[in-house]
């Protein structure tokens, strides 16, 4: 009964919040509260396109979450970033919600390296959303984009914004908008084993988010990794590990009230 309980009031909080949230992917994401928007790699399709213009490779990842450990709640996400001559090219897809209630995003973006110092990314998105009682799925069409900005060789700031335009889904009592979220923030290395991340997020009608995040390699391709955002105050924690052309991270975050949110990614890139 707690379960069922639980699962319709985290239904009605994001029917009356918003149409559809903007669900961040990637464990290493997770593991640092998500205080990635100055990060390259292959989840930049999520947090900030214009981190794809500081990937050389072919790179791709598979993303599961549980978000406080039910079922009907979980999110899959994919990302693949392809460099090109003009640039990089990504594809980018997230499914949150199984069954009955779903919520997806499709998302194609390209970034470039502007100068030595500056990258810059955008992403064209299309969201849809299904409930019970609808026939069919609604959606809408939207953008996003940032700018990656590298004043010193470990020293990094990001910026983006999601849904400048207040795209939303059009119901019978009128067009529900989706709010607009902007991110801010940045990350230093220390050096070849720690990295120190911090961020910033607001979201339109929402308090002021902070986040950062720790993350340390004690040894050659494992990584551990600390982040606590708020408010509600949420405390996250991961681990990660490298093998050739092969990654795995997996991460957890503890929500005071509602639990435990479990996730796994793995990426590989030539």
């Amino acid at each position: 009964m707690k379960r069922i309980l639980l699962t319709t009031l985290l239904f009605l909080e994001i029917t009356v919040a918003f149409p559809v949230e903007n669900h961040p992917a990637g464990a290493r994401a997770l593991g640092l509260s998500n205080a990635v928007v100055s990060f390259s790699d292959t989840w930049s399709t999520f947090h900030n396109q214009a981190g794809m213009a500081g990937l050389t490779n072919l790179s791709a990842g598979v993303y599961y979450e549980s978000k406080f450990q039910i079922d009907e709640l979980s999110l899959v996400a994919g990302s693949l970033v392809l460099p090109a001559g003009a640039g990089n090219f990504g594809i980018s897809f997230s499914q949150f919600g199984k069954g009955t209630f779903k919520e997806n995003k499709f998302g194609v973006a390209f970034a470039r390296q502007l100068s030595k110092k500056f990258s810059a990314g955008i992403q064209l998105d299309y969201l849809t959303q299904t409930f019970p009682e609808n026939e069919r799925s609604k959606g809408f069409a939207t953008f996003e984009g940032g700018i990656i900005y590298q004043p010193l060789e470990n020293l990094f700031f990001g910026t983006h914004i999601f849904n400048p335009v207040l795209g939303g889904i059009d119901s019978p009592t009128g067009k529900i908008k989706m709010p607009a979220v902007f991110r801010l923030g940045g990350h230093y290395r220390f050096d070849e084993s720690v990295l120190w991340s911090v961020e910033a997020e607001k979201i339109t009608e929402n308090t002021l988010v902070l986040k950062t995040g720790i993350e340390y390699l004690p040894v050659e391709n494992l990584a551990l990794r600390v982040g606590v955002s708020g408010k509600p105050v949420r405390v996250t924690a991961g681990m990660g590990y490298s093998i050739g052309n092969l990654s795995a991270d997996i991460a957890f975050s503890y929500h005071g009230n509602l639990g435990v949110t479990p996730s796994v990614s793995v990426q590989f890139r030539l």
